[in-house]
C-alpha cells in the first residue's frame, strides 16, 4: 500500500487488488472443517469479510488518494499540483487516453454525489474534504 494514494486505478486493477485481498484472507483464516463430517471447505468471500472487520483495499486507496489529493490542492499552484494537474504537451498516443489521476478524483466525487463541483474548490476547505474523504471510506464497493 506504501504510495497508493498517487495510484491511477482503473476497475480492472480495483478487481484486482479485492481478488488478491480475497485471496490472502482465505490463506491467513485457512479451510473450514465441518464438526459433524469433517470435511474442510473454503470460507466464502462473504465470510471472509465478516471474520475480517478491516475495510476494503479499495476504499482504503480512495481514501487516501482523496486525503493527499486535498492536501496538494491546498499547497497553491506551483510544484506538486502543476504536476498533478498539468497536461502533458506533444501528441498523445493513439488509442483511448489513459486514466488521469484528476479523473479518479473526479469519480471518487461523483459516488460521494458531489460531482458536479470543481474538486479544487472543494478541498480548499480541509473540513469538508475530509468528511468527502471519510464518506469515500464507507462507500460499498463491489
Amino acid at each position: 500500500m506504501y504510495g497508493c494514494e498517487t495510484w491511477s486505478l482503473t476497475l480492472r486493477k480495483e478487481r484486482r487488488l479485492r481478488v488478491f485481498q480475497n485471496r490472502m484472507w482465505g490463506r491467513i483464516f485457512g479451510p473450514e472443517r465441518d464438526e459433524v463430517t469433517g470435511d474442510c471447505r473454503k470460507i466464502h468471500n462473504e465470510e471472509l469479510n465478516d471474520l475480517y472487520s478491516s475495510p476494503n483495499i479499495v476504499r482504503v486507496i480512495k481514501s487516501r488518494r482523496m486525503k493527499w489529493a486535498g492536501h496538494v490542492a491546498r499547497m497553491g499552484r506551483g510544484g506538486v499540483y502543476r504536476v498533478l494537474v498539468g497536461k502533458a504537451e506533444g501528441k498523445r498516443q493513439f488509442g483511448r487516453p489513459r486514466h488521469r489521476y484528476e479523473d479518479n478524483i473526479k469519480m471518487d466525487l461523483h459516488e460521494v454525489g458531489c460531482g458536479d463541483r470543481d474538486w479544487v474548490d472543494l478541498a480548499q476547505d480541509s473540513h469538508r474534504w475530509r468528511a468527502l474523504g471519510n464518506a469515500v471510506m464507507n462507500l460499498r464497493v463491489p
